[in-house]
């Protein structure tokens, strides 16, 4: 059974930093993409940024390119997301999960797409105040 915890997250000011982690049970991490998600109010689930295994290839959001920065520890099993100069538009539910196609290689680009991704973690909080 796979299992994603995440930590990190609450309440900052606009322009403000925060920072999210991900980790996941034993290795099953290992070989898989795993991407940053959020879903704000009447809003869809869109994803954020992510990374490939390798740390290689890297995919984010228009809306958050030079402010957000995603990063792994595959020794840790865990995924980062850092989060600057945020504004009060990120608002909202943030959850990592794992791509569902195994592709260790070092250029195998990460998903973008929901559907493809198969373990979530059950998701933070994450509010900044204007």
């Amino acid at each position: 059974q796979v299992q994603l915890v995440e930590s990190g997250g609450g309440l900052v000011q606009a322009g403000g930093s925060l920072s999210l982690s991900c980790a996941a049970s034993g290795r099953a991490f290992s070989g898989y993409a795993t991407g940053w998600f959020r879903q704000a109010p009447g809003k869809e689930r869109e994803i954020v940024a992510a990374i490939n295994w390798s740390g290689g290839n890297i995919y984010y959001a228009d809306s958050v390119k030079g402010r957000f920065t995603i990063s792994r520890d595959n020794a840790k099993n865990t995924v980062f997301l850092q989060m600057n100069s945020l504004k009060p538009e990120d608002t909202a539910v943030y959850y990592c999960a794992r791509d569902s196609g195994y592709c260790p290689d070092y250029g195998c680009p990460p998903s973008k797409f929901l559907h493809e991704y198969d373990y979530w973690d059950q998701g933070t909080q994450v509010t900044v105040s204007s």
